[in-house]
């Protein structure tokens, strides 16, 4: 199928690249609090759950993008909170979890990006393991 046929309305895809850059935004707005990039992301989901297909298709995926990072972010963000302010130790388990972490994170940041840019050019972007689960969650 083309990836142009979802959309009916030029303004679609920039809706629908929103949805992507509205993550973006609130991770660098609430970086140190992952629960500030998740609420963000389901205001944003909530508000466009009425629009066309193509809208919340992208919405639903930058939302579950945020569902998947949100838990392990908390462990590094509660983690790292011990660490400075319960005085334990950064043990090596702690940097590697780190490492490890924000190399998840990275790797979404360039994701989201990647999509926000195509989806504004009206593609329709499925990112690996998430696009199926997408497909059932929004139906046409």
């Amino acid at each position: 199928m083309n990836s142009k046929s979802f959309l009916e309305k030029e303004y679609e895809a920039e809706k629908a690249s929103n949805s992507y850059l509205m993550s973006l935004i609130a991770i660098m707005a609430g970086l140190p609090l992952p629960i500030l990039n998740l609420l963000a992301t389901f205001i944003f989901y909530t508000a466009h759950t009425r629009k066309n297909y193509f809208i919340r298709w992208h919405c639903t995926q930058a939302l579950i993008s945020q569902l998947i990072v949100f838990p392990i972010n908390s462990i590094a963000f509660w983690w790292t909170f011990r660490v400075f302010y319960a005085f334990t130790e950064a043990n090596l388990a702690y940097y590697i979890y780190m490492a490890v972490i924000i190399g998840i994170n990275a790797i979404e940041f360039i994701a989201t990006i990647y999509a926000a840019i195509e989806t504004r050019k009206g593609n329709h972007v499925r990112w690996w393991g998430l696009g199926q689960l997408v497909d059932a969650l929004v139906k046409r």
